[in-house]
């Protein structure tokens, strides 16, 4: 895979637990988003920008409430910056600068996962800002089909960095 995109990533890391979490967050982020990025825009030649905001459950709640009325915590939240869903409505632009949106993640729920699960936090972590970063790209798992397409695709890019399939159940 030829790095054809500069991806410019902000990250805002808003709750204290993920500066004493152990995650080396700047390194991990930027991959998974190049990594992404890369696949998915496999073709095109682009300034991509994202953002990342490192929250607690406290926060994500607030924000599954007020724009997905659902008053409880979350792992992840997409905002993207296009509504028509990215794959299609950039698939013949030119422009020569893509603004994604805005991945939210909430610790406590990321790391509670991580140990019901049996799953190392890192690989837990990048593994949710796959999934993040793909609905910013207009994937999304609505229906079965639509799953199987998003969750093949976090299968690829996880293996790609190393991280075995995170739907796998032993």
């Amino acid at each position: 895979m030829s790095r054809q995109n500069a991806i410019e990533t902000d990250i805002d890391i808003a709750a204290p637990a993920w500066e004493t979490s152990g995650l080396d967050i700047a390194p991990i982020t930027r991959k998974t988003a190049h990594y992404v990025i890369e696949t998915v825009l496999a073709d095109r030649t682009a300034t991509v920008e994202l953002s990342i905001v490192l929250t607690d459950d406290r926060h994500i709640q607030e924000l599954n409430r007020t724009y997905r009325g659902q008053d409880k915590p979350t792992n992840v939240l997409s905002f993207p910056q296009q509504d028509d869903g990215f794959p299609c409505h950039f698939a013949d632009d030119d422009s020569p600068m893509i603004v994604l949106g805005d991945v939210i993640i909430a610790y406590e729920t990321l790391a509670r996962e991580a140990t019901e699960q049996n799953k190392a936090l890192t690989d837990h972590y990048t593994h949710i800002l796959v999934h993040g970063i793909l609905h910013l790209c207009g994937y999304d798992h609505e229906n079965d089909e639509d799953a199987a397409v998003m969750e093949q695709l976090e299968i690829n890019i996880l293996a790609e960095m190393g991280i075995a399939n995170p739907y796998f159940v032993s």
